[in-house]
């Protein structure tokens, strides 16, 4: 059975803040032409240049994937990525006049909402796969971490999650079938802990961020005076820490959320390969640096083929 590209049957518009930048705009999703790939176009800036979505072009992974190109950037896009990977999307533009993708709530929820909306065609051009053959791993013993890919005849994903909190300790997710992305995997919202949320404030990070979009876990005593100031900080008439160890901002979608959201993450950074991959998954720790690193390794050998 032939597998077709797939491309979008009209363009639509996203709209939103970025989580780092404070940024407001949006971006627009616009039907390409087969092997078109994924690309950004920065139409806010001079010539408005274009930057592939690969991950030769990674610059930064320190709170998000940062990605830059022909003197344009375009930060926090691992979200929209994996709406485009989970809903098996090839070909797209991504018109977008900021430097950031909007956060939304912190997930890809909405970019699949976009795109199922403008609706997906098929494309009379075969996908091209990169078809994993033989093992590959990343590996940063110091902080635990592993990603390995075997092959396999489809794509399938396990993630597993430790940091070691009692709020948050060993969590599982898994996806082996993207047809499950949009209910099981994009709803999940990014998360942070108080202390690297009082961090990035600190820093004057976060410039977009309010308690909407992301889950905040606590793990240590917090005063009433503390809480206040949140509630302060962020427009909202109270702040508690709710059973689960979370701030009462929200509630969980899934027990394990923050394991399915890694996992999001993974499936964004991996589309920076710039193929659809055919290979089993299996991710401990991910971070988006330790991403980025193994879709290099895994690009390699695609270059090697």
């Amino acid at each position: 059975m032939i597998d077709y590209q797939h491309t979008l049957k009209t363009s639509i518009s996203v709209h939103g803040t970025g989580l780092h930048t404070g940024q407001k705009g949006s971006i627009t999703f616009v039907p390409a032409p087969i092997n078109h790939g994924i690309k950004f176009k920065r139409i806010d800036l001079p010539g408005q240049p274009i930057v592939n979505a690969s991950v030769d072009n990674v610059i930064d992974t320190s709170r998000g994937t940062t990605i830059a190109e022909n003197n344009a950037i375009v930060f926090t896009m691992e979200h929209v990525l994996a709406a485009l990977t989970g809903l098996c999307v090839d070909n797209v533009l991504i018109e977008l006049d900021m430097d950031e993708i909007p956060i939304r709530d912190g997930s890809s929820k909405y970019f699949v909402e976009a795109i199922e909306q403008a609706g997906i065609i098929q494309q009379i051009a075969e996908r091209n796969y990169l078809v994993i053959d033989k093992e590959i791993v990343f590996r940063d013993e110091d902080k635990g971490v592993e990603l390995k890919i075997i092959p396999c005849d489809t794509f399938k994903i396990d993630v597993k999650i430790d940091y070691g909190t009692e709020v948050l300790n060993v969590q599982y997710a898994q996806l082996h079938d993207l047809k499950d992305f949009k209910q099981e995997i994009s709803p999940c919202r990014t998360f942070v802990f108080l202390h690297e949320l009082e961090f990035l404030l600190k820093n004057n990070l976060i410039k977009g961020g309010d308690l909407s979009n992301a889950i905040v876990f606590v793990n240590r005593k917090v005063g009433q005076e503390e809480l206040d100031r949140l509630a302060d900080l962020f427009n909202k008439p109270k702040v508690v820490v709710k059973e689960e160890g979370i701030l009462n901002n929200l509630d969980l979608h899934f027990v394990n959320e923050p394991a399915r959201h890694k996992l999001l993450d993974v499936i964004g950074d991996l589309t920076l390969v710039g193929l659809p991959i055919k290979g089993h998954v299996t991710a401990t720790k991910p971070g988006h640096y330790s991403n980025t690193e193994f879709a290099k390794l895994i690009k390699q050998q695609m270059k090697n083929l």
